[in-house]
């Protein structure tokens, strides 16, 4: 039921109504007190109040914030003096999807175990309703976005001299647009009309889907363009001459920011050795995670992690909050460009390396991915691959990673070498051991 983003899926299929209601009593479980809100989706109206029902009608007190970014609504659950969050999107994914995602007064998604506990909640159909005079109260929070803002504003301070394009591609994520303004930045907004199937783009901000947002920073002559998905956890940027650089030099440019000699940063196990390259001059160092915004965030609560990211696009500052805040590292990033003069510049100078990416649809996920790690342990043994995460197998100068998506029939495939021919070699030696685990 849950994945490594909560719950997500077709609506009417895998998120309908009846999982909702189930998912607000099962959460009630625990809370007195929950925030709710959505993304722009159109069934996010009902899922909501669905989830609000639930919960109401074991005795919890239920506030809604509306439709709100996933990180507003993460900040305002501690904010709020609230036991629990429920956010209802689907992020990135197409219209036609919804979900839930579950949040802990800290700003930290629900981890494995409490997930875990909410799906067996639900599965026995164990909750403690109300009686007829006991249900929860009802209340909204007006000025959610207002205080995320507020926030964002205190945290960077004020920026001088800079031209912003926003793409904020019809999602949530509107909070960002003021919270630049009033650090001093020029902001042009395109897609900024929250509308959840989607219409000018697909949600997803990749380099492919933000074509226009990159070329519309050179005609403007700007200096930065920022780009969020449908509920802003994510954000990715374009630079003054319309480059996409890839999340891994996004996350070597924060977490060189962030850190200094002794700290560590959280990162997946798919992420590239530039950000081990990029923080080794400063006595830093890298800490891996599965992959998933709750496993950065979790490890992030140690005290030497000062920064947590993933090349997806989700970035988190302990001290600031655990949930993946676009809006802040669209402003982190901002003040960092004005300092620096050039986003262009700052790119290059972040060494990369050949990191090649794919997926692979598969029928049965865990059925291929346990032949493959059999199949891996034969011929490399088991001293040459961890399990962390998927089967990530190492080689001197390079390494390839297999795993299971989190969210989608896909299994993922990463390969990354210090030359570019060690790199393909390894992508292709990993697709043939997905595609012959795949074929049994």
């Amino acid at each position: 039921m849950f994945g490594t983003s909560g719950i997500r899926g077709p609506v009417g299929d895998v998120v309908t109504g009846e999982l909702a209601l189930s998912v607000g009593r099962a959460v009630a479980g625990d809370a007195d007190r929950i925030v709710v809100g959505r993304d722009p989706r159109d069934s996010g109206r009902w899922l909501r109040e669905a989830v609000a029902a639930g919960a109401r009608e074991c005795g919890t007190d239920v506030f809604d914030a509306g439709m709100v970014a996933t990180p507003t609504l993460a900040r305002a659950v501690g904010r709020e003096d609230a036991d629990a969050g429920v956010v209802v999107t689907a992020s990135h994914n197409p219209p036609e999807d919804n979900g839930l995602k579950l949040w802990n007064p800290s700003g930290q998604a629900f981890d494995a175990a409490q997930a875990g506990e909410i799906e067996e909640r639900i599965e026995r159909g164990e909750y403690d309703l109300a009686d007829w005079s006991g249900g929860g109260g009802r209340g909204t929070i007006d000025d959610a976005t207002e205080r995320h803002a507020d926030a964002l504003v205190e945290a960077v301070g004020s920026i001088d001299d800079l031209s912003v394009v926003v793409d904020l591609g019809n999602g949530a994520g509107g909070v960002v647009v003021g919270a630049l303004e009033r650090l001093g930045c020029e902001v042009e907004v395109m897609n900024g009309e929250p509308d959840g199937s989607f219409p000018n783009r697909p949600s997803e901000p990749t380099a492919e889907n933000c074509r226009a947002l990159r070329e519309r920073v050179v005609e403007a002559d700007a200096d930065l363009g920022i780009a969020h998905d449908g509920d802003a956890d994510r954000m990715r940027a374009a630079t003054e001459s319309g480059r996409y650089p890839d999340g891994d030099v996004l996350l070597a440019l924060f977490a060189r920011e962030a850190a200094s000699e002794g700290d560590r940063v959280a990162a997946p196990v798919d992420t590239s050795l530039a950000v081990e390259d990029a923080l080794e001059p400063l006595g830093a160092s890298v800490t891996y995670t599965p992959v998933g915004d709750v496993h950065v965030a979790g490890r992030a609560r140690e005290s030497d992690v000062v920064f947590g990211g993933e090349p997806s696009g989700a970035w988190i500052w302990p001290e600031e909050t655990l949930c993946p805040d676009g809006p802040l590292a669209a402003c982190k990033l901002a003040a960092t460009v004005a300092r620096e003069g050039s986003f262009d510049a700052l790119v290059d100078g972040v060494p990369t390396l050949p990191l090649r990416r794919t997926n692979v649809e598969v029928a049965a996920k865990e059925a291929t991915m346990e032949r493959v790690r059999e199949r891996v342990e034969r011929e490399y043994g088991s001293d040459r691959f961890t399990t962390l995460d998927g089967i990530r197998v190492s080689f001197d100068g390079g390494w390839f990673l297999i795993r299971a998506s989190g969210t989608q029939p896909l299994v993922r495939v990463t390969a990354e070498a210090r030359e570019e021919a060690r790199a393909e070699e390894l992508l292709a030696t990993a697709e043939e051991f997905v595609a012959d685990a795949s074929a049994e």
